[in-house]
């Protein structure tokens, strides 16, 4: 599967962005989703995942900011990140597999499709 993730751009703090992953495979509703972020110089860290139940979960640090969902039709994740802040920036990639195990949602290594990552910058 094919994944573009796009929506990236630059937004001052307290800012809200969108970001979307699309993908190429007719059978996307099996996938889980996830949403992982590499800031410059930086590991790449766990943002969020979204299931294909549509059960969600978040990292703490974004917990209560961002909001995954996914429109099957569509063969879309989207991402709603709020109250931006500049630590947030950073190359924001998704990732998907459709079997990864609950345990392994935040894991990067579960995922084997990723997308090309947008940029997020946010300016304090």
């Amino acid at each position: 599967v094919q994944l573009q993730a796009s929506g990236g751009g630059l937004v001052q703090a307290g800012g809200s962005l969108r970001l979307s992953c699309a993908a190429s495979r007719r059978t996307f509703r099996s996938l889980h989703v996830a949403w992982f972020r590499q800031a410059p110089g930086k590991e790449r860290d766990f943002v969020g995942y979204i299931k294909s139940s549509r059960h969600t979960g978040y990292a703490e640090s974004l917990k209560g900011r961002c909001t995954i969902s996914r429109d099957n039709a569509k063969n879309t994740v989207y991402m709603q990140m709020n109250n931006l802040k500049p630590d947030d920036t950073a190359v924001y990639y998704c990732a998907a597999d459709p079997s990864v195990i609950h345990s392994n949602l935040a894991s990067q290594h579960a995922y084997a499709c990723w997308g090309q990552g947008t940029l997020v910058t946010v300016s304090s």
